[in-house]
């Protein structure tokens, strides 16, 4: 059949957002997958300026550090997928977005998406083009490299660091993760390479409406929760709405419920109100990755606003972005702040230096639920959470009635999946772009690869990124290793490559033998195959 192809798409972007043997047996993840420089002369990775070798980089110059990271991290995919046809990234350093808070990284396209090609696992469904090589075995789009013929595309942020840019927060080049205060490329590399194999939907998140009138491999594995219905079940409506339906959007595939329990740990962080009664409950919260983690039994204490000069860090005098000037207040208390024009981390600093034993940031932007908070800072003690603007404004309004509150989570639900072990995908009210649904929960802990944000504990794995990509089709069982899938293959425990069936009876010739070898031993086990 003639594969249907898209040439154009959507992108992924990743904002300044261990691998555990989840392998089954049988299965030998070998691809081979190739960097393809696309800077100019003099930029990007060509950028001639001098660099020191570090963390088993052993580059000499900025342009060449970044390429062998970008390789280190291609490798590090190449080990764990299994296909037979080159995986080819269009590669380059931009500026990209950013300001002194906050930064887009980097940001993924499939170049093109296919569908009903032969070997297609799910006809009627689109897949990125490295998938659909792997499933189809040949390259379906062959073709020049640093052409269409490639398999997805990916920009990284040049100006990172610089001034009005993170400024003070570079690429960290090392390839053993000891990035300190800066960001470690390799593992921004591997969340966006994750992108690129397929961690992402082609559904427009504001219509709900698929791609040309057809889901897409990942799409396929939404499940939405609150009506019970797999995405390509909704109407576009119906999606539009599961879309921004927070805490209620999980992915549904079989390998990722199987790895959950041994990914995900107990403890779904939460704000529970005390008092005054009128206000008494849960609140959701959004946890940093700096600070203390919270704990089952929590921290409880009398809520105070914090207050701070309008100065250059920042006008307002609620958003904690200078010395506090009310720290005997707040001191053995949680300090209620702000979202403002500083970091995370300097409202966190001011809190804990005026004797705050926790920090709420109350968002300046009606999102929901809560996003994580980042920033590296290895100086911070106390806990800090996000909550809401519209509970930072009830929190605020009942300051006079006495707040108390306790920042604990639930053992009881493992962090980042519902109670059925499901994990939360990234729905977000509004939505997202370049965040929502294509990512976790940040809610996750451990942090987890595919959070909208790069938190800075992560390490060089791939967590259930890996059982993700398997749930679309990167992993296709083959039990006697003869290349053909096992839902396909006429004779599953024994090697038969051409499927010859000489009595067209749906038992390979190999299989027919082996019955006739067996019963005097009695042991093989078939399966028919219609």
């Amino acid at each position: 059949m003639s594969p249907r192809v898209l040439r154009e798409t959507v992108a992924a972007a990743a904002i300044l957002a261990g691998f555990l043997c989840l392998c089954p047996p049988a299965v030998l993840a070998t691809a081979k997958i190739t960097i393809l420089n696309t800077n100019a002369a003099g930029v990007g990775f060509n950028d001639p300026t001098t660099a020191t070798p570090v963390g088993g980089n052993t580059g000499t110059t900025v342009g060449e550090q970044r390429l062998i990271a970008f390789q280190h991290a291609a490798d590090i995919w190449g080990a764990l997928l299994d296909s037979s046809v080159e995986i080819r990234i269009q590669a380059s350093f931009t500026p990209l977005t950013c300001d002194a808070t906050s930064a887009v990284l980097g940001q993924t396209r499939p170049i093109q998406v296919v569908s009903d090609f032969l070997g297609a696992r799910v006809p009627g469904t689109w897949y990125v083009t490295a998938l659909a090589n792997k499933q189809a075995g040949v390259d379906l789009m062959p073709g020049d490299p640093k052409t269409s013929a490639d398999d997805f595309s990916t920009t990284f942020n040049s100006n990172l660091g610089a001034a009005n840019c993170l400024a003070g927060t570079g690429w960290y080049y090392g390839l053993d993760d000891n990035h300190g205060n800066n960001v470690d490329l390799v593992t921004v590399l591997l969340h966006e390479f994750g992108h690129g194999l397929g961690f992402l939907t082609l559904v427009d998140l504001n219509t709900g409406a698929e791609f040309l009138g057809h889901p897409d491999i990942f799409e396929r594995n939404i499940l939405d929760t609150g009506s019970g219905k797999l995405w390509p079940a909704m109407t576009s409506a119906e999606r539009a709405g599961s879309v921004v339906n927070a805490r209620h959007v999980v992915w549904n595939g079989a390998h990722v419920f199987s790895a959950v329990p041994y990914l995900l740990s107990p403890g779904t962080p939460l704000m529970m109100v005390n008092s005054p009664g009128g206000i008494a409950g849960e609140i959701s919260v959004g946890t940093a990755s700096f600070g203390r983690q919270l704990t089952s039994a929590g921290v409880t204490g009398q809520v105070v606003a914090a207050a701070d000069p309008s100065d250059a860090a920042g006008a307002a005098t609620t958003d904690a972005c200078s010395p506090l000037t009310n720290a005997a207040a707040v001191a053995g208390n949680i300090a209620l702040v702000d979202r403002g024009t500083c970091t995370f981390v300097v409202k966190a600093r001011n809190c804990q230096n005026a004797g705050a034993i926790a920090m709420l940031v109350a968002d300046n932007v009606s999102d929901s639920p809560p996003a994580g908070m980042g920033g590296p800072d290895d100086s911070i003690t106390i806990p800090a959470v996000r909550i809401t603007m519209a509970d930072g404004a009830t929190l605020r309004s009942n300051l006079s009635s006495g707040v108390n509150v306790t920042l604990r989570v639930n053992p009881e639900i493992l962090a980042g999946a519902d109670s059925s072990l499901r994990p939360f995908l990234n729905a977000t009210n509004p939505v997202q772009t370049g965040s929502s649904i294509s990512h976790w929960d940040p809610i996750g802990f451990p942090n987890l690869l595919m959070e909208p944000n790069i938190n800075p504990d992560l390490a060089h794995n791939v967590d259930l990124t890996l059982p993700l990509l398997w749930d679309i089709g990167w992993l296709v069982p083959d039990l006697d290793a003869d290349g053909v899938p096992d839902d396909l293959d006429n004779c599953r425990n024994v090697p038969n490559p051409d499927q010859a069936d000489g009595n067209h009876n749906g038992i390979g010739d190999s299989c027919e033998r082996s019955i006739s070898k067996s019963l005097r031993r009695g042991g093989t086990h078939v399966t028919k195959n219609h």
